[in-house]
């Protein structure tokens, strides 16, 4: 499959600008678009939710939503909007969905007075588009309910401030709201994003439900409601690395394609079987949506399709005898391929885990063995007590599956879902005997950890132009700066070096695995210095003219700094401060001082709503001395933020980098942790 990047002709931009030009004018009202009676039935579409409103609350998310609009159309516009929730439990406004394509198109098509918003523009119709997006028309980009927006009139309203803006305003995002442009500074973020930010007390499921059908918060995901996300490629790169890693960790000898098994094609999930072509694996993975399965087959991320889970155990066995890497989507349930693989004689699976979006269980993130998929989205809001006892029931049995294959050798670990969590919740056979800790690690706690901790995490760019030579030029030369980092990496230090190593092979082969979906997008794995060498020769390429536009530099919130989630990205951490979300905040509100173009927190991401704190950020480089202070700047303090962290609770890995960290910059003074004798303790 051909990479999904493209060359525009010069009367191609025009049209394009000549399109996208009616972005100014903002929510569009005159005239009125047709109204939309029925979702179309061509795409996927976001379950129906159950937010269990009062009539009075009924009332208030319609008065909220006709809020943004003129009193002379609430008498037309309310009896469709009291339809879509009753029908779909949100109100979306989906008469209001542009028409046009929507997709991230170049940077000098946007009607915008500055390039940063022009930028920001891009990345949000980039998270919109349908190759990347999962429930596009509901604007959901990722994860079942990563949203970019609430509702449509939020979407035109915001693109209308965008294409107003210059480099002395601001704009405020309230989960998804624009609240307007406020005076700032040229130095300031142009935009600065939060989503789902509660009072500490009300961040339940149930709360969510509520405040999300009001229209008044959302679930941003990670780079969903911070206009971040670059499709699946993203992920593909984490989980290669989880992959190797965890081969070289739980395999003790050499295996030819190890047999790797997990669920999830919708969205982030969809990576899997890329990833596990590109680690060596002969790798399965169900799927319960044929809509998400044919999706990923159509986009060459997985090499075939079956329906019979025998027809998969005979695949399976046929890929390990040949020692040759092949991915496999079954079109089934999880729990199912599970029960079927233990009954084998023949334990035939090396490495095991999860990508459901078990931070959302009981509405569209899990769907129970028991019943068919259809069946499932009817019940989860028509009997949404019956649908949780499924769940738990199914999760209990998925366990107990796990359980007899690791038992015979089999290597599983929770991928930052939820798994364990939800699982132990419905009192499946998931902890040690004492209780109190999990029966198989997290991936960040056993996998990644070290990774964090050295300073190692998902940074990635986008070429504006959207030209393919850009994207080969930009992967030219972080390789280059890859190759010469290892090379001067200590012989003492093989854990950095290796993570060095990986990268470079992942960036040199990045092209011929056809990762681009959507915008002209990389990502790689690197620390603080390799994040500034790469962002400073960026810059100097677009400044003498070798690349055709700017670069936005971002990275995933899962990240050194970005994220605190004590079930994942902190669950490593050993002084007792996984629970707290310090050091999230204090990314965020660094990063506002030290350039970003664009900034974001959010309550929740992979291990859900109120399960963790995190944050991102985007910065546009555009070839001038500004961008490059900048960016040197901002990407020590996004890196160096985490470490620090990390070695004051005791990390030894974390301890040499910041010590490292302190040597290269004489500015940087860091608390250091005294370590304290064991006997010391014991003797009271």
């Amino acid at each position: 499959m051909d990479v999904q990047v493209s060359s525009f002709s010069a009367e191609g931009l025009s049209n394009i600008r000549q399109t996208l030009s009616s972005l100014a004018s903002g929510i569009p009202l005159d005239p009125l678009p047709p109204p939309v009676p029925v979702r179309c039935p061509d795409v996927p579409h976001a379950v129906n939710r159950d937010p269990a409103l009062s009539p009075e609350a009924f009332r208030l998310a319609l008065r909220n939503a006709l809020r943004y609009f003129p009193a002379r159309l609430h008498r037309t516009l309310a009896p469709e909007f009291k339809a879509e929730l009753q029908s779909y439990g949100h109100i979306y406004m989906y008469r209001f969905r542009p028409t046009y394509e929507m997709k991230g198109y170049p940077l000098q098509c946007y009607p915008a007075r500055c390039p940063q918003a022009a930028a920001i523009m891009m990345m949000i119709m980039n998270n919109l588009d349908p190759a990347v997006a999962q429930f596009p028309h509901e604007l959901v980009t990722y994860g079942g309910n990563g949203s970019v927006f609430s509702n449509w009139a939020q979407f035109h309203l915001t693109m209308h401030y965008l294409s107003q803006m210059t480099m002395e305003q601001t704009l405020a995002m309230y989960s998804g709201h624009p609240l307007g442009l406020f005076p700032s500074h040229a130095d300031a973020p142009r935009v600065v994003v939060t989503n789902g930010m509660t009072v500490f007390n009300y961040s339940s499921r149930a709360d969510y439900e509520r405040m999300y059908a009001l229209g008044v918060s959302q679930f941003g995901q990670m780079t969903a409601g911070s206009y971040c996300y670059i499709g699946p490629q993203g992920i593909v790169h984490g989980t290669t690395l989880t992959l190797l890693n965890a081969s070289r960790k739980y395999l003790k000898s050499a295996v030819r394609a190890p047999v790797f098994v997990t669920s999830g094609l919708g969205g982030m999930s969809g990576a899997q079987p890329k990833a596990g072509v590109i680690a060596g694996c002969v790798t399965v993975v169900a799927e319960v949506c044929e809509a998400a399965a044919r999706k990923r087959f159509s986009q060459g991320w997985v090499n075939e399709i079956l329906t019979d889970v025998d027809e998969v155990i005979t695949r399976i066995r046929q890929c390990r005898e040949r020692g040759h890497s092949h991915s496999i989507a079954y079109l089934g349930n999880i729990v199912s391929l599970w029960e079927r693989l233990a009954d084998e004689p023949q334990n035939l699976v090396d490495l095991g885990s999860d990508q459901t979006s078990l931070h959302n269980p009981y509405m569209g993130g899990y769907f129970p063995v028991q019943i068919s998929y259809e069946e499932a989205n009817v019940m989860m809001t028509a009997d949404p007590v019956q649908f949780k006892a499924l769940v738990q029931e199914s999760l209990r049995r998925q366990v107990n599956a796990i359980n007899r294959l690791a038992a015979r050798g089999m290597a599983f670990w929770d991928y930052g879902n939820s798994f364990l969590l939800e699982a132990s919740r419905a009192g499946a056979e998931i902890l040690k005997p004492d209780g109190q800790t999990f029966r198989y690690p997290s991936y960040v706690e056993d996998i990644m950890g070290d990774v964090f901790s050295l300073g190692f995490g998902p940074f990635r760019w986008v070429c504006t132009s959207n030209e393919l030579s850009d994207l080969r030029c930009t992967d030219r030369i972080a390789g280059e700066i890859c190759e010469r980092l290892a090379a001067a990496c200590p012989s003492d230090n093989a854990l950095k070096r290796q993570q060095y190593e990986d990268n470079q092979t992942w960036i040199r082969a990045a092209e011929s695995h056809n990762l681009v979906v959507g915008a002209a997008a990389r990502i790689l794995y690197s620390d603080a210095e390799g994040r500034r060498l790469i962002a400073a020769a960026l810059n100097e390429a677009i400044a003498n003219g070798t690349l055709k536009g700017p670069v936005i530099l971002s990275r995933d919130h899962h990240d050194v700094s970005g994220t605190d989630s004590p079930f994942r990205e902190t669950c490593s951490v050993a002084d007792g401060s996984r629970f707290c979300a310090d050091m999230a905040v204090q990314n965020f509100a660094g990063l506002s001082c030290r350039g970003a173009t664009w900034i974001s927190l959010h309550n929740g991401g992979g291990t859900g709503w109120g399960e963790a704190v995190n944050g991102g950020f985007g910065l546009l480089l555009d070839g001038s001395p500004d961008a490059a202070r900048r960016a040197d700047s901002m990407l020590r303090w996004d890196v160096t933020n985490g470490v620090a962290r990390r070695a004051w609770s005791r990390n030894p890995h974390a301890e040499r980098t910041i010590v490292d960290c302190m040597q290269q910059d004489p500015l940087l003074k860091v608390t250091m942790p005294e370590h304290v004798d064991d006997e010391v303790l014991e003797s009271l």
